[in-house]
């Protein structure tokens, strides 16, 4: 990734504490052995990581603990909002966590709290369903974390800009298109290749990586004639001399919408060798049966994913499939708001 500069400046802000709820941890610890190796002979106060930092009572009940004095502190908590199989916490397990956490901070002292939720969960409830009486989630969880007592929120490639629903709260999102130049970097410039948009919300995404890798581009239109399964009407774009197709998202559920393209880019564009890359794979059993069927039929050659999400054994004892960690840029993230830098210095820019 491009400008790996930590900054190691002088801070008006108090103690660095990155917490982690139990589903975090796993992504904690590399986010903060990766802080203190890049900080190493520079000037700093240090960080503390207060990690499993939540249980649960005999009824269910999740609760929070803070076995540190944590007045003053400037907490960086980190929570992954998302189904973890490993402890069998559930989504709203992990949220109540984070909330019960963010209060519990706040009414030990703390100075200032920035939620970190590299998976945000809910995002994609932003607006109701055409004709159906439904509330706009993602704004009540967002009213939940303010209310909690969050004062900034970090966040991994939502699938929609949270900004608008959480006020005068600042958030900071990250992108993964830096990610994905690098990953699919021996691309560049190959006049063989396509990068594909599996709908419209991916359509500027895929946009600017095309651009900086030197590709052409399309995108496919997508209807769902019922919930989980998804149809490709048409692809629209010029796959003229095109033998190889990298198809980009935000997220991975079923992986509906990419076994249907996959299997149109080949069957009916001619595509050899086809690529994926998502910010979040929700590892949802039928994705992974998906996957299997797309590599050994219609020339899936890999699938690229990120750690925002713990990958189950299903999905990584698969040959083809790639995870690649972000706690580089959540360390160095971290550093940019401890130091009062700017987050979006080490973001892509379109030239």
């Amino acid at each position: 990734m491009s400008n790996k500069t930590y900054y190691s400046g002088h801070s008006d802000r108090g103690r660095l504490i990155v917490a982690s709820c139990l589903s975090a941890d796993y992504l904690a610890k590399k986010v903060v052995a990766e802080y203190n190796r890049q900080m190493q002979g520079k000037p700093s106060r240090g960080l503390t990581h207060l990690n499993s930092i939540d249980f649960a009572f005999t009824d269910g009940e999740r609760n929070v603990r803070l076995k540190d004095n944590v007045r003053g502190a400037d907490v960086y908590l980190m929570q992954a909002v998302s189904e973890d199989f490993a402890s069998g916490l559930s989504i709203n397990d992990n949220y109540m966590s984070f909330l019960i956490a963010a209060r519990a901070f706040r009414e030990q002292g703390a100075r200032l709290v920035t939620g970190i939720l590299y998976y945000l969960a809910y995002g994609r409830q932003d607006k109701p369903t055409r004709y159906m009486r439904e509330p706009v989630t993602v704004r009540l969880m967002a009213d939940l974390a303010i209310e909690a007592g969050i004062t900034q929120l970090v966040t991994w490639e939502p699938h929609r800009n949270p900004q608008g629903f959480y006020g005068k709260t600042k958030v900071d999102t990250l992108d993964s298109l830096n990610l994905f130049i690098d990953e699919f970097a021996s691309f560049r410039g190959r006049e063989d290749v396509i990068a594909v948009a599996p709908d419209e919300g991916a359509s500027k995404f895929v946009t600017d990586f095309a651009d900086a890798m030197g590709f052409t581009y399309a995108l496919a239109a997508k209807t769902r004639p019922e919930p989980g399964r998804a149809k490709i009407n048409q692809i629209i774009g010029d796959f003229r001399g095109k033998e190889v197709a990298i198809i980009l998202d935000d997220m991975i559920s079923s992986a509906g919408s990419m076994r249907a393209l996959t299997e149109k880019l080949v069957q009916e564009y001619g595509i050899k060798k086809v690529f994926i890359g998502a910010s979040h794979n929700l590892c949802l059993p039928v994705a992974c049966e998906n996957f299997k069927i797309l590599h050994e039929k219609f020339n899936l050659e890999q699938v690229v994913v990120t750690d925002s999400i713990l990958q189950t054994e299903d999905f990584t004892g698969l040959s083809f499939f790639k995870v690649s960690s972000i706690s580089e840029i959540l360390a160095r993230t971290i550093n940019c708001i401890h130091f009062d830098e700017s987050v979006s210095a080490f973001s892509y820019t379109p030239s």
